[in-house]
């Protein structure tokens, strides 16, 4: 069996070696070096590339969101993105996973040895799924993306009707989720149906990511707090370390925000909210199931499949990681399997109140 070769790259050294141990200690994980800053880094990749960085986002002399964005430009290669927990570290995060990062792991400022012990399987997952992702399927959003989308859909803008207020759809995603949700949401309308994500992404940095999307997109963006109304041109980010599910109080769909044991291993959880889609929604929702790892959301989409809605799993070829839509296929939950080009029009025509 072929290792995962991983290079590690942090200023503190108490984090390299923590890093090192936990990683090291893996049979199917080998670490071919550590680096203090891009610069050593560099010189540690030459001739020994890596499968998998794991990157500090802030370090002296360049930092990581520089050296990362070279790195993407020359040879793409998944980097998970070791970050503090904190507004600027959330924030920068943001950052680098528009840039092309595939994944997140978060160590806090202070304790850092017993936090990193406590954590060594969230450690181990990021970077080897990081390992399984497929690179040429990262494509950061321009402003020419964004146009030629936006002009995709002109004929749907006028055609869809502005009741749809009965309508929601329902998204799940994880692993290349950030890059794909900007892909899919930046093209949408304000007629659009309103829309719930669960986006597998740790405490305090949903509101980062939220606030990112909503300065690119027509559409409003926001984190999701208990009670908030579903309505036509908003899209609703379930919180980090929360589980965010749909209910219904006479004709207006809601959603409830609260903490609550992982499901699948994640907080929030795709099935989580798909379950409660299913149950309040039914045959008035779409769901989607995006690129991920694991199976989080396979049995709820087929829970919505069988309440009459209409579901759609993110084919392989356009997928970061073919873990969680591959699943839901494999259940029988998704009705149609379709590129990631095609979601903003497919969402739109299910905004449509047509049953």
């Amino acid at each position: 069996m072929r290792k995962i070769r991983v290079l590690i790259v942090d200023d503190s050294a108490v984090v390299r070696q923590m890093l090192n141990d936990i990683l090291s200690s893996q049979a199917d994980i080998e670490v071919i070096g550590t680096a203090a800053d891009p610069y050593f880094a560099v010189e540690k990749m030459r001739g020994n590339w890596p499968d998998v960085i794991t990157l500090d986002v802030e370090m002296p002399r360049m930092d990581g969101i520089t050296f990362l964005r070279k790195i993407m430009g020359s040879r793409p290669t998944p980097v998970v993105i070791c970050s503090s927990l904190t507004e600027k570290g959330a924030e920068t995060t943001m950052e680098a996973l528009s840039a092309g990062a595939v994944a997140i792991f978060t160590k806090p400022q202070v304790g850092v040895k017993g936090f990193l012990h406590e954590s060594r399987a969230e450690l181990l997952e990021a970077v080897r799924c990081a390992a399984r992702s497929k690179m040429t399927n990262i494509k950061p959003l321009t402003s020419e993306n964004i146009a030629g989308s936006r002009h995709k859909l002109d004929d749907y803008h006028s055609s869809a009707l502005a009741k749809t207020t009965d309508r929601v759809i329902a998204i799940g995603t994880s692993t290349g989720g950030t890059i794909a949700l900007e892909r899919v949401l930046t093209p949408l309308p304000v007629n659009v149906a309103g829309i719930v994500v669960v986006q597998h992404m740790p405490e305090r940095f949903t509101a980062a990511f939220a606030e990112r999307l909503n300065n690119l997109c027509t559409i409003d963006v926001k984190e999701a707090c208990d009670g908030d109304r579903i309505r036509p041109g908003l899209a609703l980010i379930a919180p980090g370390g929360k589980h965010m599910t749909l209910t219904r109080s006479g004709a207006f769909y809601y959603v409830q925000v609260k903490a609550g044991p992982a499901v699948n291993r994640h907080c929030p959880s795709v099935d989580v909210l798909f379950r409660s889609v299913a149950k309040h929604a039914g045959k008035n929702a779409a769901g989607f199931i995006m690129t991920g790892m694991g199976d989080d959301g396979a049995r709820g989409l087929l829970e919505m499949k069988a309440t009459g809605a209409t579901t759609y799993a993110q084919d392989e070829a356009s997928c970061v990681v073919f873990g969680m839509p591959k699943e839901a296929i494999r259940r029988g939950g998704a009705s149609h399997v379709v590129s990631l080009d095609l979601m903003p029009e497919l969402i739109l025509q299910q905004s449509q109140f047509y049953r």
